[in-house]
């Protein structure tokens, strides 16, 4: 527990310095509602997602990440709807909230234009009760900082045609403060505005093979970019094999996705880490996805679905 109460409590001061609060994932290109609130109903079918990702495995207190979602048109095209529901645990610091989604979409040329809204309620929890603590004297022990839940909301544009995607979004609008004193005279953590863009294209090599290439980077203040990019194949429209570098930790990105039906799909990916010192205390990440989509209006002809 003794390095759980380190960890957690550097991570603390490291939300208000870093400012790079959001949770990380390395299947995003599959999962880009928890990213972009314009991408609900994109897929044309309800769309249910779950990801576990278990980070930094071998460290006490290690981040481990659990969300789902769940998005889909509505009778009348240009509208969909959503939501998702995550929970984020780093040591004794627990992350969780929900968010209801509503995007609008226009045809634009080849492609549909959505704006995307998300609004709902984040909590951050730090659970002393589950800490073990050797100096009395520590600052944080003696106040212990309060937190309370928070609304807030996201927005996002994306672009999209069957080959191709491109899309810009912002989370955590209201910037709330999260963690205070507990005579509230001091903050000592706000939700930092997060910025995202994103794209890829599809490239149709043959019926049997496509190379996707994408990129996702994310802006903070006072934070660097977080550059996240991918290169992917999908063979005989079953099998999605990838690789991605990701520069905010230098980590390489193993990833793949098996198209189990028409309806099912099973994703798993592993983080590495080329810093040799770090991979002297991790051992790695992993995160599992499991999707699943329903045609709810069988009228409606569905093309490929290569995001």
């Amino acid at each position: 527990m003794k390095k759980t109460l380190i960890l957690s409590l550097f991570l603390i001061i490291g939300y208000g310095l870093s400012a790079q609060q959001d949770a990380l994932f390395s299947q995003y290109m599959f999962n880009k509602l928890v990213v972009n609130a314009a991408y609900a109903g994109s897929r044309d079918v309800l769309s249910a997602t779950a990801v576990n990702r278990y980070q930094w495995v071998g460290l006490d207190g290690g981040p481990k990440t659990l969300t789902f979602s769940l998005h889909s048109p509505l009778r009348n095209e240009k509208i969909a709807v959503g939501m998702y529901l995550y929970s984020d645990k780093i040591g004794m610091i627990h992350d969780y909230g929900f968010m209801f989604n509503y995007a609008y979409r226009l045809l634009l040329g080849d492609g549909k234009l959505s704006f995307g809204i998300q609004a709902g309620l984040k909590h951050i929890k730090i659970e002393w009760d589950k800490s073990t603590v050797f100096d009395q004297d520590d600052i944080y022990w003696l106040t212990q900082p309060v937190t309370k839940p928070r609304i807030d909301a996201n927005f996002g544009l994306y672009y999209y045609n069957e080959l191709f995607y491109v899309g810009l979004s912002s989370k955590n609008l209201f910037e709330n403060s999260i963690i205070q004193s507990k005579d509230k005279d001091v903050i000592y953590t706000t939700l930092a505005r997060h910025f995202y863009l994103m794209g890829g294209y599809a490239f149709k090599i043959s019926e049997d093979f496509i190379f996707r290439p994408s990129a996702l980077i994310k802006y903070t203040l006072h934070a660097p970019p977080n550059m996240d990019f991918n290169a992917s194949a999908f063979f005989f429209n079953t099998l999605w094999l990838g690789l991605s570098y990701r520069t905010w930790n230098n980590a390489a990105v193993f990833l793949t996705q098996i198209v189990i039906t028409d309806n099912l799909y099973v994703g798993y990916s592993y983080d590495t880490y080329l810093n040799s010192e770090v991979q002297t205390h991790f051992k790695g990440s992993h995160e599992i996805m499991v999707g699943y989509d329903i045609n709810l209006f069988k009228s409606r002809q569905l093309t490929p679905r290569y995001f």
